[in-house]
């Protein structure tokens, strides 16, 4: 850089300083021009993109790539600028020109690219249909055609178009049955509720060269849908393929705990902390961490570890959740008959938001409840209610309230105001229509209600259980068994082992009954429901 062009840029920054920005592009972008120098074209950009001056910042995109016709910088920066614009005709042109000179190596991740960038512009069809057009040598290429027909069906899905979407992951995986890129794109599809995508998910899987984070990406999706055994099995695989990778370890120890498998979970979570340990602190790890510390709390609590449940939960650091952290101390105080104290703590919380206090409120009344104090839970929430008359949450815990006191008419007219307010929320008629098979009163209306529940949350295996127990409620003890059995696959709890205890029982499958109740037993033998069973049909198993 010449004496002469320091002096322009100097002069065209200083005008940009003072409040001038059109006046310093100019300048900057003229010494551009003339020494070609591309960190000029670049600042001469950025001032424009900075001024929010589009047109200004395309004119300086072309001017480089005139003047450096090679540049694969200069050929981005004017896409990337068009799509901002959403003058996506004109992007067609410098997509196949930045496609063709792109080495083949490269091209795979090019198209990661080209999908991300044009799935932000406004007009998402016409988005799609220039990187099918710009694409459409790549396809026929062995090389790039999974790869393109990936990037194809992340702009139709961000298009709306799903079906086209999972018609370019299957041509993806047609052409290579052990490309990631299409494998992705069905992981998307399938958080996306399109019904074929999991089965392109574990044929990819199959193959032994299959990408660790689809699988990760399969175990969350699972475990998001609430399929926690499957997520789990994935996981399994997971750590033993690949057994350095740390975020398996946490996601499985979670669940393991979940599942109330406290050693393994303790084993798999103490796993992740000894492999981030010595990674560098960033927020995430920081987060992921504290996920891990209150998991071994947490077990450590379940067996009456105190001490260690403390210790764990001193660890945690991060400011952002000091405010769970203190409520989780508090549960361990009332854990160990310290409920005033437990209380108190809660109390002296600082509550700045809306959301604090609710947290607040919530915590308190889970101690209340956990300590069978159901009236002073039941007049607690009442007050929180009265407050927010719209919040779904504490009218549903209020009414499950209700029912620990034997206040039947006041849950159910809960539940119906809840219902009345929010028609899609299968939780309530879920808990209405169970307390009415449990009772054996009004069955078909029982049923019902279950079977809404189901419409709005089909994969939810407590609310099969409802549906299971309202057959048996009714007679239909085969259909039950059926029901109840996929549900304890799907999770295997003790409320649900207890119903289809008692379904087998009565069928006459008392060896299964007994094999199913000592799992359960196993798993928690302090969990209510199994415990009234267990004693109503005088069985020790």
């Amino acid at each position: 850089m010449t004496a002469q062009v320091f002096y322009e840029v100097l002069v065209g920054e200083l005008t940009l300083r003072s409040g001038d920005p059109g006046a310093g592009y100019a300048l900057v972008l003229d010494s551009a021009k003339r020494t070609r120098d591309p960190q000029l074209f670049q600042r001469a950009t950025e001032i424009a993109l900075q001024s929010r001056s589009g047109d200004a910042a395309l004119m300086a995109a072309r001017a480089w790539k005139q003047a450096l016709p090679d540049s694969r910088d200069a050929r981005r920066l004017e896409l990337q600028i068009l799509i901002a614009m959403n003058r996506l005709a004109e992007t067609a042109e410098p997509l196949r020109t930045e496609i063709a000179a792109t080495p083949q190596v490269e091209k795979p991740v090019l198209m990661n690219v080209i999908a991300r960038n044009y799935s932000r512009a406004t007009d998402k069809k016409l988005a799609a249909s220039v990187v099918e057009q710009a694409l459409s040598d790549e396809l026929k290429a062995p090389a790039t055609a999974a790869p393109a027909w990936a990037a194809i069906g992340r702009v139709r899905l961000a298009a709306g178009d799903s079906a086209g979407a999972m018609d370019a992951a299957k041509k993806g995986l047609q052409a290579d049955a052990t490309a990631e890129a299409p494998a992705v794109l069905a992981l998307e599809l399938m958080d996306a509720n399109q019904a074929d995508a999991e089965g392109l998910i574990k044929a990819y899987l199959d193959n032994p060269k299959a990408s660790p984070e689809v699988r990760m990406g399969y175990a969350r999706e699972l475990a998001q849908d609430r399929r926690y055994a499957e997520s789990s099995a994935q996981l399994t695989i997971l750590t033993r393929q690949q057994p350095e990778l740390p975020e398996p370890w946490l996601l499985l120890g979670t669940l393991q705990a979940q599942a109330k498998q406290d050693a393994a979970a303790d084993t798999s979570v103490k796993r992740y902390i000894s492999l981030v340990e010595k990674q560098a602190d960033t927020d995430e790890r920081g987060r992921a961490l504290t996920q891990a510390y209150f998991v071994l709390a947490q077990t450590a609590e379940r067996r009456k570890d105190f001490p260690a449940a403390e210790a764990w939960l001193a660890k945690i650091d991060n400011p952002e959740d000091l405010y769970a952290t203190q409520l989780r101390r508090a549960a361990l105080l009332a854990r160990q008959d310290k409920l005033a104290e437990g209380r108190e703590l809660i109390r002296a919380l600082p509550a700045t938001t809306a959301d604090q206090r609710r947290q607040k409120q919530l915590a308190e009344v889970q101690l209340l409840r956990d300590a069978k104090r159901y009236q002073e839970a039941y007049d607690l929430l009442a007050q929180a209610s009265a407050a927010a008359p719209e919040d779904g949450d504490l009218i549903y815990d209020q009414a499950m309230v209700a029912e620990k006191l034997n206040r039947m008419d006041d849950m159910e007219r809960l539940l119906r105001r809840l219902i009345v307010m929010k028609p899609d929320n299968q939780n309530a008629y879920n808990a209405l229509g169970y307390s009415l098979a449990d009772r054996k009163v009004r069955l078909d209306e029982a049923k019902t209600l279950i079977q809404k529940a189901v419409q709005l949350a089909p994969d939810d295996p407590f609310i099969a259980d409802s549906l299971g127990w309202v057959e048996f409620r009714m007679g239909n003890n085969q259909e039950a068994t059926r029901i109840l059995e996929a549900a304890y696959k799907q999770r295997p709890d003790p409320e649900i082992a207890a119903h289809l205890g008692e379904v087998l029982w009565s069928s006459g499958q008392r060896d299964r009954a007994m094999v199913v109740w000592k799992e359960a037993v196993k798993a928690d033998a302090e969990n209510e429901t199994l415990q009234e069973t267990l004693k109503r049909l005088r069985v020790k198993p």
